[in-house]
């Protein structure tokens, strides 16, 4: 049962479930007030990065790479400079920003037409047990991606596909009026019904 919105700090924001799930993904969402405080331990990233190591492969060719980088660091402060738009304002207070990378072929040019699929699977799992470790996470795409690729020296066979920031969630009210409008809003999903194409 999830906590009404009237009660409920903009910190926790349960999911409306049309069954039960398990409790890291009725409670798993996106932010984007984080504290600006907050720091993620080399185990914690660890674990993140082992969760998207062990998710699922085809044929196990595992092309997915990551550039990580925690706030404070050279590599953090390239990466929000590539941030576009609202992303730009709030995601230099995450602890660490993480680029999702898809090895789209081998050095020799032998496609890897599932990557990234594979890597959206690494990505995912990597947001779960960031749930597990106590952050929340919240996927970009709005970057310039042109300077990922030159900033970080990025093969033509490796496509930056998302920039992830991770850190602790903080109230809305942090946030200028537009974003913690976003913030707060419901949370809604398409039904079951309009998303299962046949059942038998």
């Amino acid at each position: 049962m999830s906590i009404s919105e009237s009660t409920a700090p903009s910190t926790v924001r349960t999911a409306e479930t049309s069954v039960p799930i398990v409790s890291l993904l009725d409670e798993r969402w996106s932010p984007r007030s984080f504290d600006p405080t907050a720091e993620i331990s080399d185990r914690q990233l660890d674990a993140l990065l082992e969760a998207a190591r062990w998710a699922p492969s085809a044929q196990n060719h595992q092309p997915r790479r990551f550039i990580v980088a925690r706030r404070g660091s050279e590599s953090f402060d390239t990466i929000v400079g590539t941030l576009m738009s609202f992303n730009a304002m709030w995601a230099g207070n995450a602890a660490a920003l993480i680029v999702a990378v898809a090895e789209t072929s081998t050095v020799e040019g032998d496609a890897r037409p599932t990557a990234e699929y594979d890597l959206g699977q690494a990505v995912a799992h990597l947001t779960v047990q960031a749930h597990a470790e106590g952050f929340h996470t919240h996927q970009m795409a709005g970057v310039e991606w042109d300077k990922i690729v030159s900033a970080f020296g990025l093969t033509d066979n490796l496509k930056p596909v998302t920039v992830t920031a991770v850190g602790v969630v903080d109230e809305a009210d942090k946030l200028i009026e537009a974003l913690a409008e976003r913030e707060t809003a419901p949370r809604e999903r398409l039904p079951l019904s309009e998303l299962v194409l046949r059942r038998d």
